[in-house]
């Protein structure tokens, strides 16, 4: 479950405890259950800013790191105290995009959550924002909850926020109707554009409908709703917005370099060798290469752009950057006769590509 800034904090007021223990109280309720919890959750920021005297979240990113570290510990001691109640222990996770984006970090992160919840730990886990610069953020909570997700290869993804669902327009228009299931994220079209109002978060219903295109790509249901509807969403109720998961669920390999794993260069690649990814399980060889840009080592992931100049792959290449244009355009028997045995690999194997139509 993901939790918005603007759900439990003011720039003004600080923390607003009684919607933080209500959010407590429903999942703890559901973890006695039986399930097994992660909660991403924003406010460290805006919990920051009262206690330094801030009336509105900074536009300096110094500030915003200052605010940040000011608050996580307040964020953190409410929900420790909120849960405690229950007789339940928090674990703060804070994670940046590099943490997720690198592989070693990305499996280790993965073992810590199944530690935390094997020992009945609530993980409660947050952007690094004291750290977290521009290059390394994850932009937004709902992202990141998105990741995390098909990171433990969630069951559901719910994200709490002050809108109490996706309608058709503006929810302000009188006409406006809420959307209770959405069957497609990939044939939505509605207007999410519109910004929040609480001056604390960064998120926006945009946000929500992309971490909703993500999870469902992975075969994770997604739900959203209203801070105050925590309870009854858990509950199954028919309130807020139901994303259905698209497709079977992508391995957690593929997920990764899907997902997470951040593009270290691009393949060129031909009308013929695009049609073969595009429409059977196809490895990506040299000769249907034409350009390569970036530099990258061999394990790294780099996208796969076609001749329309469109992405339609990320793989991890067996080659490092400086080693394939001697190999562009050549079929492999070829390779192998002239630069030896070591080249007979793919430069992708179909086993290390995922198709953007799919991911």
């Amino acid at each position: 479950m993901k939790v918005g800034s603007s759900s439990l904090a003011s720039a003004r007021s600080g923390l607003a405890l009684d919607r933080l223990r209500m959010l407590a109280d429903a999942l703890a309720e559901r973890q006695k259950a039986g399930s097994e919890i992660i909660l991403v959750s924003s406010g460290a920021i805006a919990a920051g800013l009262e206690p330094l005297g801030l009336t509105h979240r900074p536009a300096d990113v110094a500030q915003q790191q200052a605010a940040a570290a000011v608050g996580q510990g307040l964020l953190v001691a409410a929900y420790t105290a909120a849960f405690g109640d229950h007789g339940l222990r928090v674990a703060q996770v804070l994670l940046t995009r590099k943490d997720l984006a690198r592989k070693a970090s990305y499996t280790n992160a993965l073992r810590t959550f199944g530690a935390l919840t094997r020992l009945g730990v609530v993980a409660v886990v947050n952007e690094n924002d004291t750290v977290a610069t521009r290059e390394i953020r994850f932009g937004d909570n709902d992202h990141l909850a998105a990741l995390v997700a098909e990171l433990v290869r969630a069951g559901a993804l719910v994200l709490l926020s002050d809108v109490d669902g996706l309608y058709t327009a503006d929810p302000r228009v009188p006409t406006a109707e809420r959307i209770g299931f959405v069957p497609s994220v990939a044939d939505l079209a509605v207007d999410t554009l519109r910004p929040g109002s609480s001056g604390v978060g960064s998120g926006g219903m945009t946000t929500k409908v992309e971490a909703a295109r993500l999870a469902t790509g992975a075969g994770i249901p997604v739900a959203l709703a209203r801070w105050d509807q925590a309870r009854a969403v858990l509950a199954g109720e028919p309130v807020g917005t139901v994303f259905a998961a698209a497709g079977k669920r992508l391995s957690r390999r593929h997920g990764w370099v899907a997902h997470a794993s951040e593009a270290q260069g691009r393949l060129y690649v031909d009308a013929g060798a695009a049609k073969a990814l595009l429409t059977t399980p196809a490895s990506l060889l040299a000769a249907g290469i034409r350009r390569v840009g970036g530099t990258f080592e061999a394990g790294d992931a780099v996208d796969v752009v076609g001749p329309d100049g469109e992405t339609i792959a990320r793989g991890l290449v067996a080659y490092d950057a400086a080693d394939l244009p001697a190999m562009l355009g050549r079929v492999t028997p070829d390779l192998v006769a002239t630069l030896g045995k070591r080249y007979a690999k793919p430069v992708i194997h179909r086993d290390d590509l995922v198709l953007t139509s799919v991911s």
